[in-house]
């Protein structure tokens, strides 16, 4: 992700795994390539953002990141569900889940536009 006067622009430099998935070490090292910064402050950084993600979460805030897309807490209600073992029919509890919506930066990014 790099950061402009127009907003945010996703690009691909060769940092994933044999999967093609980027793990929490490896977005470590592509923050600490792309902003010039050491590992271990990158790594600090990167806690710093999901950290402040969770809380504001916790508290039922959302998150915003213009060109990105906006973390959010969603409310799941009540449902019947079937156990796969037995067939059996369940209740599942109405529960708080997190959502992300992706920004148009993001959704165009992915296009590949």
């Amino acid at each position: 992700m790099r950061v402009s006067a127009r907003g945010v622009s996703f690009a691909y430099n060769g940092f994933t795994n044999e999967e093609g998935d980027v793990t929490k070490s490896e977005l470590v090292d592509q923050v600490a390539d792309r902003a010039d910064l050491t590992k271990q402050d990158a790594s600090r950084a990167v806690d710093a953002v999901l950290a402040t993600v969770e809380d504001a979460l916790r508290r039922g805030s959302e998150v915003s990141v213009s060109g990105f897309g906006k973390f959010h807490v969603s409310d799941r209600g009540a449902r019947v569900g079937v156990n796969p073992r037995t067939g059996e029919r369940i209740q599942i509890a109405a529960s708080r889940v997190p959502r992300f919506t992706a920004g148009s930066g993001l959704k165009s990014a992915v296009k590949g536009r």
